[in-house]
C-alpha cells in the first residue's frame, strides 16, 4: 500500500470498480452526449436511484461528493424486500446526506461480480469512489441507523461531506437550521497529514483531539483507521501469510495478518485469527492481543454482527 492511500480503504473489501469507472454512457437517438460536469438531479428522488452496469460510472464520480450506499438486491429476494423500504425511509430522512443507489444483481451482472455479492441483500457503500462493506441481509431499522451514522463518520474523516440538494419540503426539517458540518481544526490537521502520507502527525492530531475531548468517537475512530494504515504500509501480503504460518504464536506476525485482513475487508478472518492466537497463548502473553481485538473491534464498530460475534468468543475463551 502506497503512503497516499486513501484513508476510506481501510474498510473496504477486495473490490475493483476501475473496470466500470469509465464505461460509455448510453444516449437516446437525438440526444445530446450528457456532459461529464452535469449536476446530480435534486428532488427527493434523486436521493434513490437505480444504477446499470453501463451507469455506474456516474455513481462513482458522485461517491467524490456525497456519500452513496449501494442496495444489491434481485425481484426474486423477500429480504431485499424487506429492507429496502427500511433504506430508503432513513436516507429520505437524512435529506441528502447520503444517497441510495440499487442495483438489480440479476440484470447486472458485471457489478454483482464486482462487489462479490454471494448473498443477498448485501449494502455497501462508496467514499471517494472507494468501496466499504456495510452489512448482508434484512437488518433492524435500528441498525441501519447506527451503520449510517457511522459511514458518514468514516465520510467526514475522508473529506466526502457534500449533500445532495432536495427540493421536497418533507424530506426536510423546515425548523433545521444546520449547515454542511467542517471539520475541527484537529481533525482538519489529521486529514491532511493523511492525504501527505504522514500518518505519524495523523496520530498526534487525533491523540491531541482526544486528549481535549476523551468523548470524541470521530477522533477515536479517525486515530484506529490512520494506525492501522500505518501498520499496513509496506507490507506484503504473502509474505505476511507465509511468516504467520511458519510462526503460529508469534504475535507481531499474526498482528500483521490481522492488519491486513482488516485493511482489505475480510473481518471475520481477522477476527477469527486473533482469537485463535489469544486462545493459543498462555495467560500471562495475552493482553497484547485483547489490546489489538478491542482496538479494531472500535474500528470496525460495536453494533457490527461481526464485532458481536468476535466479543462474544473473546468472552468465552477468557471466562
Amino acid at each position: 500500500m502506497s503512503q497516499n492511500a486513501n484513508p476510506g480503504a481501510v474498510l473496504r473489501g477486495a473490490v475493483d470498480l476501475s473496470s466500470l469507472r469509465n464505461r460509455p454512457q448510453p444516449t437516446a437517438p437525438g440526444a445530446a452526449p450528457a456532459s461529464a460536469g452535469a449536476s446530480a438531479p435534486t428532488g427527493t428522488a434523486g436521493l434513490v436511484r437505480d444504477a446499470t452496469d453501463e451507469t455506474f460510472g456516474e455513481i462513482l464520480e458522485l461517491s467524490r461528493t456525497v456519500p452513496v450506499v449501494i442496495d444489491l438486491w434481485a425481484e426474486w429476494c423477500g429480504p431485499c424486500k424487506q429492507l429496502s423500504p427500511i433504506l430508503e425511509s432513513v436516507i429520505t430522512e437524512l435529506a441528502g446526506r447520503l444517497v441510495l443507489v440499487k442495483v438489480d444483481v440479476d440484470a447486472n451482472p458485471q457489478l454483482a461480480q464486482a462487489f462479490r455479492a454471494q448473498s443477498i441483500p448485501m449494502v455497501v457503500a462508496l467514499v471517494a469512489g472507494q468501496p466499504v462493506p456495510l452489512f448482508t441481509g434484512a437488518v433492524p431499522e435500528q441498525q441501519v441507523r447506527e451503520v449510517f451514522a457511522q459511514l458518514l463518520q468514516l465520510a467526514a474523516q475522508n473529506g466526502v461531506t457534500g449533500t445532495l440538494a432536495v427540493d421536497d419540503a418533507d424530506a426536510i426539517d423546515p425548523d433545521d437550521e444546520t449547515v454542511e458540518p467542517t471539520l475541527p481544526p484537529l481533525h482538519a490537521a489529521a486529514f491532511a497529514a493523511i492525504e501527505e502520507g504522514d500518518y505519524d502527525a495523523a496520530i498526534a492530531a487525533y491523540e491531541q483531539a482526544l486528549v481535549e475531548n476523551p468523548r470524541d468517537e470521530d477522533a477515536r475512530a479517525g486515530l484506529g483507521q490512520v494506525r492501522l494504515l500505518s501498520r499496513v504500509t509496506g507490507l506484503e501480503l504473502e509474505a505476511a501469510r507465509a511468516a504467520a504460518a511458519a510462526a503460529p504464536t508469534d504475535v507481531a506476525a499474526q498482528f500483521a495478518v490481522a492488519d491486513l485482513d482488516i485493511a482489505g475487508g475480510h473481518v471475520d478472518d481477522a477476527f477469527g485469527r486473533l482469537l485463535d492466537l489469544f486462545g493459543a497463548l498462555p495467560e500471562d502473553e495475552r493482553a497484547p492481543v485483547r489490546e489489538r481485538l478491542l482496538e479494531l473491534f472500535g474500528l470496525i464498530g460495536d453494533p457490527d454482527p461481526r464485532v458481536i460475534r468476535a466479543r462474544g468468543r473473546l468472552a468465552s475463551l477468557l471466562f
